[in-house]
């Protein structure tokens, strides 16, 4: 790993320290590595104690472990991040009209922008959502926007998370075990808070409240249950926002609208932050095998009866295939640029692009479109021959199912593991969050980093771990 391959968050190409990192390259000079080592040994500690766990699916048995959290921080100075907020707040805007139009007049498809088959062939279409007036024309209330940088100042979108993105949990955590592992560190830099989500998150949920909610909106959280991946996350943002925690055995429908049961007797609920795919949420409407959600939500919902957040439907937006087109969904609702550009990706649909693909697959990183978590993707250079084949013969048996993307060259930031403090790959997941009220995004999110040498896979379920995340007050 070449520092001319790579861009290095810490110190620039001429190996001089980056003025965001001043203050945090004094410290790991002047830290002794045994001190990290005790340091990592608290936090994973801390971690133990706080429950915080991630379910693999697939390992052996379903046990579930602790995600690797790195004790060095990600840092990005108030003008990155100034220009990367405006970049997100433009695409998920752009994003909500989208859905809005889709499930209405179908102005885009009119216009020649993205053909029809794109969107009322894709799976993730939801024809239910036909004509459906959601609250404030929000249908993406929490996205989840990966980005990844190449050089200074360049930053790239890798994908839009819009159905129940994950992780803003440990982006909270790590940032509460930062500061009780180094509080000197955090005196010394002017860190941007990020303790004040879980109430920006309740105060956009609230404002979406169906018009027939009473003066203080009733919100839940809807959780498939203790054996899903991200349980934790589901019961901690419920606890954060002073919510009820519920499982779809909880809910019933009656009257046309969504009741709670509790000690005291049923509690009408307005909200439902919904941690549940859309197949699972109503049995009556959906997938009847799947006993996850609530009967006759679908019915409630269409009459206004209860706010869905985030909607159903939302998947067609976030589908790896419409990816390609979000620069022009932005040019289309918006009139303007994108200000974060999309990685150059290949539709293998396409028979020019699919041919490309499986010529040069050993470069690049061929995605399922409907797939998440970094399951379904091949990294060209480093798979098997016989893995490299295997996904020659997926895409030739289904072509619209995948996209590639070359091998980005992420950018690494100093990691403490094995053997020291080394560079490791890195991204970055921020939590845009939409209301009535307006959108916010808390300065940061969740930096994913490849504990491997020399991987770019930096999902928690293949291995990957987490760093707190720092923007620089200016």
């Amino acid at each position: 790993m070449s520092g001319d391959k790579f861009f290095d968050e810490m110190h620039g190409r001429d190996g001089t320290v980056r003025e965001p990192y001043a203050g945090v390259a004094r410290w790991l000079r002047d830290t002794p590595a045994d001190k990290f080592t005790a340091k990592r040994q608290q936090a994973d500690l801390l971690f133990q104690r706080l429950g915080i766990t991630f379910a693999v699916y697939g390992s052996a048995g379903g046990t579930e472990r602790l995600i690797p959290f790195d004790v060095i921080p990600r840092i990005l100075s108030g003008t990155e991040w100034s220009k990367l907020q405006t970049g997100l707040f433009q695409r998920v805007r752009a994003l909500n009209m989208f859905l809005y139009d889709i499930y209405h007049g179908l102005e885009i498809v009119k216009a020649g922008v993205i053909p029809s088959a794109q969107i009322l062939r894709n799976d993730l279409y939801r024809p239910e959502m036909k004509e459906l007036d959601v609250p404030g024309n929000v249908y993406v209330h929490i996205a989840g926007i990966d980005i990844v940088r190449v050089a200074e100042g360049e930053f790239f979108v890798l994908e839009d998370n819009l159905r129940t993105p994950s992780g803003v949990s440990y982006m909270l955590e790590n940032r509460s075990v930062m500061m009780r592992l180094f509080p000197s560190l955090f005196h010394d830099n002017r860190v941007a808070p990020v303790a004040h989500y879980p109430a920006e998150l309740l105060r956009r949920l609230r404002s979406v409240a169906p018009p027939r909610a009473e003066m203080n909106p009733t919100v839940a959280v809807l959780t498939p249950g203790p054996y899903n991946s991200a349980y934790f996350e589901h019961a901690f943002l419920a606890e954060e926002m002073g919510i009820e925690l519920v499982e779809g055995q909880d809910l019933f429908v009656r009257d046309d609208a969504v009741w709670m049961r509790t000690t005291e007797g049923p509690r009408k609920v307005d909200i439902i932050y919904r941690r549940i795919d859309d197949p699972c949420l109503d049995p009556l409407a959906f997938d009847p095998d799947c006993m996850l959600g609530v009967p006759g939500l679908l019915s409630v919902y269409r009459n206004g009866g209860v706010t869905l957040a985030n909607a159903i439907g939302t998947g067609v937006a976030d589908d790896k295939s419409t990816y390609l087109y979000v620069p022009d969904i932005i040019r289309f609702y918006l009139g303007e640029e994108p200000i974060l550009s999309n990685v150059p990706t290949f539709r293998c649909d396409r028979d020019s692009d699919r041919a490309y693909v499986l010529d040069h697959i050993a470069e690049l990183v061929v995605k399922e479109t409907q797939g998440s978590g970094g399951y379904g993707m091949l990294v060209g250079p480093k798979a098997t021959a016989a893995e490299r084949e295997k996904f020659r013969g997926l895409i030739n048996a289904d072509p619209a199912g995948y996209i590639a993307q070359p091998t980005l060259a992420l950018s690494t930031c100093p990691t403490f593991v094995d053997e020291g403090v080394a560079p490791r790959h890195i991204d970055l997941r921020p939590f845009v969050l939409t209301g009535k009220d307006g959108m916010a995004v808390v300065p940061g999110g969740l930096t994913r980093v490849a504990l491997t040498r020399g991987s770019l896979v930096v999902n928690s379920s293949q291995g990957g771990g987490t760093k707190d995340t720092w923007v620089i007050e200016e």
